[in-house]
């Protein structure tokens, strides 16, 4: 028998969304009203095909048993943790890099007073937790010390924590992660999948603290290097259900986990343009989802820019269409701009 998936689809958001819930026509993600669906994709690894959630009672069986399994972890409501609101998204972390090389704005915020400033900034903006991260990642970067990575973001930690900033921290390592924990730092981001660094399941088991999964195909050096895969969609499926395994294994037993494919980190055009169209796939997951799509290389592809910082509209764009996919988390660089595309976009649908 192959292996299904399930990817729920044909999304309706806002007013429009709870009238046809009120309706029982379409069925809520998660539980709220404003964003719901009346199609799932069903998938193997060589057909899908598409059915209105009225006539998965027409399916077989064993189909039917799997569909309806994934569908109670789609409609399942998500509970809040470190500062993120599940009950309204998209919530946007936003994005502080401490470091000198960072592929969008390296050397623009690694002193006190402008990263403090400019997290203070964010926050204002409308982000609803602060990403520091104190090494680089880009395609082609280096791993650096331990000691470095720490020294350049140890201060500002303790100055944005002592100002109540939510904080995450952007780090493959796992006394990192310990040092930041003890500060105070309420979400762990790892871009490696928990993978950099045997020692890290063993740190967020001992703290119980909330973290990040991401799929990241290779090591910046070389991820960007002719990445391939038999059908990214379900590859990096599989990954994180795999890697959920693990995990449960070696004894984390929380919920407070969050998924992100890892837009650009091992993809090209085309692998990141079918994941961010398909992304509601991985809601059947039962997990949060995390979408870094800020400012990346896709936009450049598609646009011919190729400064980062003018990849804005690209950025609210796909944005927007995230948003519609019921993704719950967007890590943002430049969340003015993003806050009020989003807001604009919610106030017109309702309108």
């Amino acid at each position: 028998m192959p292996r299904y998936y399930t990817r729920v689809c044909n999304f309706y958001y806002g007013k429009h969304s709870k009238d046809l819930v009120n309706q029982k026509k379409t069925i809520p993600l998660n539980q709220i009203k404003e964003i719901s669906f009346d199609q799932i994709e069903i998938l193997t690894r060589r057909s899908k095909r598409r059915v209105f959630i009225n006539q998965i009672k027409n399916l077989s069986k064993s189909l039917k048993k799997k569909i309806n399994f994934d569908l109670k972890k789609i409609k399942l409501k998500k509970k809040n943790f470190s500062n993120l609101n599940f009950k309204r998204p998209p919530n946007l972390l936003g994005v502080l890099n401490l470091t000198p090389d960072s592929f969008s704005d390296g050397g623009k915020f690694n002193t006190k007073e402008r990263g403090v400033s400019h997290a203070t900034n964010l926050i204002n903006y409308g982000a609803d937790l602060i990403d520091v991260g104190g090494e680089s990642t880009k395609p082609g970067s280096k791993a650096i010390s331990e000691s470095l990575e720490w020294n350049r973001i140890n201060k500002i930690l303790k100055l944005l924590i002592k100002k109540k900033i939510p904080l995450s921290l952007d780090t493959r390592k796992s006394k990192i992660m310990e040092k930041g924990i003890n500060q105070g730092v309420q979400l762990i981001n790892d871009v490696s999948g928990l993978e950099f660094d045997i020692n890290t399941v063993n740190i967020l088991k001992k703290y119980k603290i909330p973290f990040v999964i991401q799929h990241a195909k290779g090591l910046p050096e070389n991820m960007q290097k002719k990445p391939s895969y038999k059908n990214e969609l379900l590859d990096i499926y599989d990954f994180f259900e795999d890697k959920i395994k693990i995990i449960r294994s070696k004894g984390i037993k929380h919920n407070n986990i969050i998924l992100d494919p890892g837009i650009g980190f091992g993809k090209n055009l085309k692998h990141n343009m079918s994941l961010i169209h398909n992304i509601s796939i991985f809601h059947s997951l039962g997990f949060p989802l995390l979408v870094g799509n800020s400012r990346k290389s896709f936009i450049k592809d598609i646009s011919g820019k190729n400064d980062s910082k003018s990849r804005v509209g690209g950025t609210i764009s796909s944005s927007i269409y995230l948003m519609m996919q019921g993704v719950q988390i967007l890590r943002i660089h430049d969340i003015n701009e993003v806050t009020q595309g989003l807001k604009i976009f919610k106030k017109i649908i309702n309108n």
